[in-house]
């Protein structure tokens, strides 16, 4: 084959140069100069290069290869995948989340297309005799125990956890200031409080295990600092802390800044090297142990005069989590709240065994953390937060119906600025300006029509939750139970999630 190539290629670059030698135009010049570029790179792959073995045997014509595997995530997503079957969030999910975010149709048309016969299939029954959705109460959540002086009256839809650094400047400033036209908390992420944060939004503090922006580098290990985050953690605008354990997309790894994201300004404000890849370490340097977490949590919640501290966390060795509720019982001190991530989650970068492998599924976690709060008396005094890929209003209300409080939503909070799930979150390269460094890039997503997608999208969408609680009859969002949604099981038989779950 190679050598059928080879000759069909300088064939057709000699038959280029007779045509220019006997009728000398521009046009022919041009062709020739193609022609002769193509015999050039079709030898240079038969007999110079030897890593690629394809393009030696078929010269020129493996390297369509590259182009169709570089482009193969968005040919997929254009022209082969269905509504239903696109990963990791459908079609039919994002195109919800465009709808809303722009306030236009949402309705579709000619019944579902999902199989309500299916293994898995999810549902809510409705009542007889609903509720006006105007008149539904519950859609916000006070948040702070009776350690807490400061608490917190949250939204139950807020922007999970996404740094700058994972997310450009003009993201970060379009999401924190849809937040504030929305009235609802945006979470730093774990790369701590930039300029493009301060929009006016509720925040929620995240403290990982790098400390960015509330600690430094002491010996090449990041150890937290009093001072540097109590000058954070007392901004108005900082409602909550978080501290972080782990996260869905790479629970027991730490976070990971890709070196061509990490610029001499998000370097500056982690206090960390520019242009390197910046790994958080797996663990906290600031405790080891139960007793000294609890600890730490207190010296926390006291340096941000008294604001709902909480701890987030994939649901990992349930042995440990347990472990770790029961001394909050047994001191008598505890956080504010447990934010509850899924091993499905995850909007940046991380290592694929850790993002498939590693890490209970958000139902399973959500489930375990509710049922060990109420064995051990603290359901009452430590809200949960559960975040794991939710996107419409079912979600929301299946999650709040588990036993969740309030949902922290990022892959689709990334939808209403206009992601187009490209998948390049880790290559600097975001087509959209979304999860990019690229100052090219950057600025093609403008703050000012953005952050009104935002705000759009958790508006329309706290109203369908509004509307399918009043569907099914009840007065309250904080109404909804496990026993509210059901599922069709592998036998056919259609039960009620408390039944699987909490029986």
């Amino acid at each position: 084959m190679r050598d059928t190539i080879l000759a069909v290629v300088i064939g057709l670059n000699i038959l280029c140069g007779v045509l220019t030698f006997f009728i000398p135009e521009m046009g022919n010049f041009i062709l020739l100069t193609i022609s002769t570029i193509f015999t050039l790179l079709a030898l240079f792959d038969a007999f110079v290069q030897k890593k690629h073995s394809l393009m030696r045997a078929f010269p020129i014509v493996a390297r369509l290869r590259w182009v169709f595997e570089e482009e193969r995530e968005k040919i997929q997503q254009y022209f082969i995948e269905d509504d239903l079957n696109g990963t990791p969030i459908n079609r039919e999910k994002r195109s919800i989340v465009y709808q809303r975010s722009k306030k236009e149709i949402e309705t579709i048309p000619f019944g579902t297309q999902h199989d309500v016969y299916a293994k898995g299939y999810e549902f809510v029954k409705h009542s007889l005799f609903p509720t006006d959705h105007h008149h539904i109460e519950g859609e916000r959540i006070l948040i702070g125990s009776d350690k807490c002086s400061q608490k917190y009256n949250a939204s139950i839809i807020n922007i999970s956890a996404m740094s700058f650094g994972s997310l450009s400047k003009n993201a970060i400033m379009a999401l924190n200031q849809g937040a504030k036209l929305g009235d609802f908390a945006h979470n730093t992420g774990e790369g701590g409080i930039s300029p493009y944060h301060l929009q006016g939004g509720d925040l929620i503090f995240q403290v990982g295990t790098g400390y960015f922006g509330a600690g430094e580098t002491k010996n090449g290990k990041r150890v937290f600092n009093d001072e540097i985050f109590r000058n954070n953690a007392i901004r108005p605008e900082v409602k909550m802390i978080e501290i972080k354990f782990s996260q869905g997309a790479k629970p027991g790894h730490g976070g990971i800044l890709p070196a061509k994201k990490n610029t001499e300004e998000i370097a500056k404000i982690r206090a960390v090297k520019p242009y390197t890849r910046v790994d958080s370490p797996p663990s906290h340097s600031s405790f080891s142990n139960f007793t000294e977490m609890i600890e730490f949590i207190q010296k926390v919640r006291e340096l941000s005069n008294g604001k709902p501290v909480g701890v987030k966390l994939c649901v990992g060795n349930t042995d440990e989590i347990e472990a770790m509720i029961k001394e909050f019982s047994d001191s008598n001190n505890y956080p504010d709240f447990i934010a509850v991530d899924g091993g499905e989650g995850g909007t940046g970068s991380a290592p694929l065994e850790f993002t498939n492998y590693i890490g209970t599924p958000l139902i399973e976690g959500l489930v375990f953390i509710n049922k060990t709060l109420k064995k051990y008396g603290l359901k009452d005094q430590i809200k949960i937060m559960a975040s794991g890929k939710a996107v419409d209003a079912f979600d929301v209300v299946k999650y709040l119906a588990l036993g969740a409080d309030v949902i922290g939503m990022a892959r689709s909070f990334m939808l209403s600025l206009g992601c187009i799930q490209a998948r390049e979150c880790n290559l600097d390269t975001c087509p959209v300006g979304v999860a990019t460094q690229d100052d090219d890039l950057v600025e093609a997503l403008v703050v000012k029509y953005k952050n009104e997608r935002v705000q759009n999208y958790h508006q329309k969408t706290v109203s369908a939750v509004k509307e399918m609680v009043a569907a099914m009859g009840k007065d309250s969002i904080s109404k909804l139970e496990a026993q509210n949604v059901f599922r069709r099981d592998k036998s056919d038989k259609i039960s009620p999630l408390d039944e699987i779950y909490y029986n």
